[in-house]
């Protein structure tokens, strides 16, 4: 788990509900239905209408690593990498055969089996790069799903504002009326601006950094995996890809 956005989201609905006593409007006053309809439901229609559905299913998909990233231990990849090597100038490209059924990232395994059936290194460069390209691109158009909510949910506050203090205006003949209505009013942007900066926003760019690191890891896997192809010294190998750890 990611403790760090575990705090976050902790402090974040600290920070609310705390500021909202402290300042004098109390818990109660923080909850509005109207608001909730607005803001939440307008911000997901709204991106609904501009993403693609796989891109809104894998956006789904991929939201848990905002608290539970892909696991990812470099170290112990390139000691893999270093024992394939070993091995491969030892018994040959086919004495990695055995290794496969026990790879169960789908990318490292098509390259490993690439690596086995003697693909050419510029073949392998290439078709791991196109994937890796593509995989990339897509888990970075449902990043940016979370992008576009923390866009679209201030403006949905201001326009909820907007519809409450026009409810106000429409009772001005009834003063005691009026305190209520502005604070259910503005209560619409404090969703709005609230969601976008203390959750959707930072939600966007935390996946953006696990793809990102991901990434990284498959340039390293791709450089590794073409060395081992190429027969090149273990030792060599290991120099090249602990550059990718720093």
């Amino acid at each position: 788990m990611d403790r760090l956005s575990f705090i976050g989201v902790v402090l974040a609905l600290a920070a609310l509900v705390g500021g909202s006593v402290l300042k004098g409007a109390g818990i109660a006053g923080l909850w509005s239905p109207a608001a909730f309809v607005i803001v939440i439901l307008g911000t997901l229609a709204a991106i609904l209408v501009q993403t693609p559905m796989a891109t809104f299913r894998r956006a789904m998909k991929i939201v848990r690593w905002v608290f539970q990233p892909p696991v990812r231990d470099g170290h112990a990849q390139i000691r893999r990498l270093l024992e394939w090597s070993n091995t491969a100038r030892r018994q040959g490209l086919l004495g990695l055969e055995p290794e496969l059924p026990g790879v169960r990232d789908d990318f490292l395994r098509k390259g490993l089996q690439m690596v086995v059936d003697g693909s050419e290194p510029e073949q392998i460069r290439q078709t791991l790069e196109i994937e890796l390209q593509s995989q990339q691109h897509r888990d970075m158009a449902a990043a940016k799903v979370f992008e576009g909510m923390g866009i679209y949910a201030p403006t949905l506050g201001i326009i909820g504002a907007v519809l409450g203090l026009m409810a106000v205006m429409k009772n001005l003949a009834d003063p005691s009326h009026l305190g209520h209505g502005i604070a259910a009013a503005f209560t619409a942007t404090i969703y709005g601006i609230g969601s976008a900066n203390l959750m959707l926003l930072p939600m966007a760019s935390k996946l953006k950094g696990v793809i990102n690191a991901q990434a990284t890891e498959r340039e390293m896997i791709i450089e590794g995996l073409i060395a081992i192809a190429q027969g090149e010294n273990p030792r060599n190998i290991e120099s090249r890809l602990s550059g990718y750890l720093h």
